[in-house]
């Protein structure tokens, strides 16, 4: 057994909200391609900052196969809010040869990345459209993540399934 009980509240990856009255709860961050398949998903405590997770969530993303050779397996472009700004993780990205396009703090807006950010949160939206991920009901971070990975691929046959009709 895991431990939980009935009475227990929560479970692994859950933590005070910063927007629901510190109600316990947890969120998912995903990084995505272009078109918005999901490459990899997160499930954190509502608490974490985003920044902290966004390398894990690039060494997250399995090999692509597609051209002859070694499988690919970081991108070449980074996309991001302001949220992900910050000097260890731009020196990381520039360290693995990942051209990282993200918005200064205290900076204007890059022009046209709110287009390109909709595709994130398209997938976002797609994602939550499973009431049992836009509402936690499992306590065990476990089957949470196996119902996002069901999630992710069902978005994706349905998106294979469109482009081939």
């Amino acid at each position: 057994m895991d431990g939980s009980h009935a009475r227990e509240r929560g479970g692994a990856a859950t933590g005070p909200s910063p927007v629901d009255r510190r109600k316990t709860g947890s969120k998912h961050q995903l990084i995505c391609d272009g078109k918005g398949t999901t490459l990899h998903v997160i499930t954190t405590a509502a608490s974490v900052n985003d920044i902290t997770q966004s390398l894990d969530l690039v060494d997250g993303i399995p090999p692509v196969a597609g051209r002859p050779g070694r499988p690919w397996r970081r991108p070449e472009c980074l996309l991001g809010d302001k949220a992900y700004d910050s000097k260890a993780v731009l020196g990381e990205l520039r360290r693995r040869c990942i051209q990282a396009v993200i918005s200064r703090k205290g900076a204007p807006s890059i022009r046209g990345l709110g287009k390109l950010r909709y595709v994130v949160e398209q997938t976002f939206t797609l994602l939550h459209q499973f009431k049992r991920l836009a509402v936690r009901l499992e306590r065990r971070i476990e089957l949470q993540d196996a119902f996002v990975s069901l999630a992710c691929s069902l978005i994706c046959w349905t998106r294979l399934k469109k482009t081939r009709s």
